[in-house]
């Protein structure tokens, strides 16, 4: 049985992979899933963990900062709940600009 050789890969060698190849991978090692962003939708949603997950930080600090005050926290039940039905559009958003990003 032949050993792999051992130290740096000479230049210009991907490990025998295509470009395309690598970009479907990095794809789906980086996709999101609405599975995971409804779970913490639910369970952290009141402070924005859904939309950290899905890219969304300047909605993401607005929503934790809402809840943080006391008259914000009303507002951000509401938005919850507006959340609930965005989720699936948000998810195949970001994973369509992870696709564009990586030219799959």
């Amino acid at each position: 049985m032949s050993e792999l050789p051992l130290g740096p890969r000479p230049a210009g060698t991907s490990g025998g992979l295509s470009s395309d190849a690598r970009a479907i991978m990095l794809y789906e090692a980086n996709k999101k899933t609405a599975v995971v962003a409804y779970l913490l939708w639910f369970f952290v949603g009141m402070f924005g963990g859904h939309n950290f997950y899905l890219g969304r930080t300047g909605v993401a600090i607005a929503q934790l900062l809402l809840t943080l005050t006391g008259v914000g926290a009303l507002v951000t039940l509401v938005w919850i709940v507006v959340d609930a039905f965005l989720v699936p559009g948000q998810v195949r958003n970001q994973n369509n600009l992870l696709a564009a990003r990586l030219g799959a």
